[in-house]
């Protein structure tokens, strides 16, 4: 007995440096001796918080930029961005390069503690030294507010140190982005955006039952629970794959929120507004290219086509035509520049009815940016119509002029608006 007490004591004890060693990983900061100047420095590091989208967690509504305090929901509780201004109390005052270097390419504070995945270190620690200086740069330039730091309210045992060690182990490895000499620089750059600073994956790719990603390539699609959104394939033609756009209707829609294809709503338009809408067009081309390069399969699971429910499909189509067809016309063609076409519309379409009645719910609201500055918007319905008139219209816009997907159930529209929002 002692032999097989001392034989466990042994194998934990392994597991423990092995857990240890695996939260330790490449955690010696490269020194970067190079002159730069402050103020270019400083302007470099305001374009990449804008290309990492960094205000836009970091800055709760009607509080000071950067000052943190908004909540980012998640299946394990609520997370509070923090305060990067210049505070040296409840701020970043205090840190040095190497503690901010740390927090990206670690997700390690600079008290030690572990970060929660909320804060996409996972695809922060791509970064290179030099880029995360210059945020650093730019930060420490901002006006500094005195704003505390609110407490997560995760769930046991997700708020403990112990759970961010064994997650850490087992699904994070920090690596800064190495370019793959078999693509060209704007492939490269595309994919350090897109997969690193940017950090897509964070929505876009499925999430196993801790909240792991498959990589920061994978881009498969993501129902957001918290948000009661759907973050379509990128991968897949049916829901957001752009493989087949041109190029420059992609840089159009990162840059302006809209094109002749589509609009950006829900989540993206925030992320096309604080993001994307502020880079330059080299950056835009390449992660063009490199989003029309991603794999292209089907990858989201298949819906079974349930008997077709006509009566709901009746009053659907009576309800398009009273509230929908004055805008988005009598045959779905919608108005080009205005209102956007629902026949052969992969929102519409696409398995995941939740966009859809989400928009229906609480209207579509594309980004207001410098290339179009007045988009057209859509009015909520929430207030209109019920759950079986929502469920209704859905299920007809669905199966006309030529669209073919499931029928939404009540209950489908219950369940949606049950999930939380932001």
């Amino acid at each position: 007995m002692k032999r097989v007490g001392l034989a466990l004591l042994l194998m934990a004890l392994l597991m423990l440096a092995a857990v240890y060693r695996l939260n330790h990983l490449d955690e010696a900061p490269p020194r970067i001796s190079l002159a730069t100047d402050p103020v270019a420095e400083v302007q470099r590091g305001a374009y990449l918080a804008k290309a990492g989208n960094c205000g836009g967690c970091h800055s709760k509504r009607g509080g000071d930029p950067f000052a943190g305090g908004r909540a980012i929901p998640t299946p394990f509780g609520s997370v509070f961005s923090s305060n990067l201004t210049p505070d040296p109390v409840t701020g970043i005052g205090a840190w040095s390069k190497d503690d901010f270097w740390a927090a990206l390419h670690n997700g390690r504070s600079r008290d030690g503690r572990l970060l929660t995945p909320a804060f996409p270190f996972t695809n922060y620690a791509l970064m290179t030294r030099a880029d995360a200086d210059a945020i650093y740069a730019y930060l420490r330039s901002l006006p500094a507010a005195t704003q505390p730091n609110r407490p997560h309210q995760l769930r046991f045992p997700y708020d403990t140190q112990a759970a961010m060690l064994l997650w850490r182990a087992l699904y994070f490895r920090p690596a800064v982005y190495v370019d793959d000499p078999q693509q060209s620089p704007a492939w490269n750059r595309g994919a350090y955006l897109t997969q690193g600073l940017g950090h897509c994956s964070a929505c876009h790719a499925a999430r196993n039952s801790l909240g792991a990603t498959q990589g920061h390539g994978d881009f498969s699609g993501a129902m957001l629970d918290a948000l009661g959104w759907y973050a379509p394939s990128l991968h897949d033609k049916a829901e957001a794959s752009v493989a087949a756009w041109p190029k420059q209707a992609i840089k159009d829609w990162l840059h302006n929120g809209s094109n002749d294809q589509a609009s950006a709503l829900g989540p993206m338009s925030e992320v096309i507004l604080g993001s994307t809408s502020h880079l330059a067009d080299a950056d835009l081309d390449a992660m063009a290219v490199y989003l029309q390069s991603l794999p292209q399969h089907s990858v989201a699971p298949e819906v079974p086509m349930r008997r077709p429910e006509l009566k709901l499909r009746e009053q659907g189509k009576q309800l398009f035509a009273d509230h929908c067809a004055a805008c988005h016309g009598e045959n779905g063609e919608g108005i080009k520049g205005a209102y956007p076409a629902l026949a052969g519309n992969r929102l519409v379409t696409m398995n995941s009815p939740a966009n859809l009645l989400r928009i229906v719910q609480r209207g579509g609201f594309a980004p207001a940016t410098e290339g179009v500055p007045r988009p057209f918007g859509m009015p909520p319905f929430a207030g209109l119509l019920d759950d079986p008139q929502m469920a209704a219209l859905a299920s007809y816009l669905r199966n006309a002029w030529g669209n073919q997907a499931s029928d939404v159930r009540p209950l489908d529209v219950l369940h949606l608006k049950a999930q939380r929002i932001d």
